[in-house]
């Protein structure tokens, strides 16, 4: 028997755990998400010198809590990065972009000195790309050619119509992708002409996640 009730009330005890991780008074790099979302209403707790947010709809939460947002190009670095994952594995690789915010999210991730992914139990998976397709932000007038170099890949790109990202691009989700080396696929599909970013995080992979499951916390880092 769990002892949460929903999946939100395991996302929102995920959140509550990820707080001892996280910097009290320092700058923080926030993500984008449901989770995330949960984590937010927290972080008044840490009195916060400043945060950096991946998207303009975390920007505008933090906001409304009276956290100083700050551009990232005015910090030289963050004490910690806070996120979710669509999927993530025991290597501490993940999958993210499912809200289209994966590039300003990698960036974030690359200037933090500790990546503190949170999720609930239903995004921990064996292999990435099993269930949950690939994101990949494509500049509008190369989605086609990226879509052709990802089916030679073996990957069934589709377009993921009526979203456009904050950086004013789209978003090939690619399904039917076999990763078995997270690294280097990660390292190909940046290298496709016309990408700006996908959605395997690999070179930035999280330091700790906080695993909300039907029995309570866990705490996994990789193996």
């Amino acid at each position: 028997m769990s002892l949460y009730a929903t999946q939100d009330e395991k996302k929102q005890a995920a959140a509550k755990a990820a707080l001892k991780h996280l910097p009290k008074g320092g700058i923080l790099g926030v993500g984008t998400g449901s989770t995330v979302n949960f984590l937010i209403e927290l972080l008044p707790e840490l009195q916060l010198e400043a945060a950096v947010a991946s998207s303009e709809a975390t920007a505008q939460r933090l906001k409304k809590l009276g956290i100083e947002v700050v551009d990232m190009n005015s910090v030289g670095g963050l004490d910690a990065y806070v996120d979710g994952a669509d999927e993530i594995d025991r290597h501490m690789h993940m999958i993210k972009g499912g809200g289209a915010a994966l590039t300003r999210e990698k960036i974030v991730a690359s200037i933090a000195k500790k990546f503190v992914c949170i999720v609930d139990d239903s995004k921990w998976v064996e292999q990435l790309g099993h269930d949950f397709p690939l994101p990949v932000e494509v500049i509008p007038m190369a989605r086609s050619a990226v879509a052709r170099k990802i089916v030679s890949l073996g990957g069934d790109p589709v377009y993921r119509e009526g979203v456009v990202t904050d950086n004013g691009n789209v978003i090939l989700d690619v399904h039917n992708l076999n990763i078995l080396n997270a690294l280097e696929l990660e390292k190909t599909i940046n290298d496709i002409p016309g990408v700006v970013c996908n959605g395997i995080f690999a070179i930035n992979k999280a330091d700790i996640a906080v695993v909300a499951t039907d029995h309570g916390i866990e705490e996994r880092t990789a193996v």
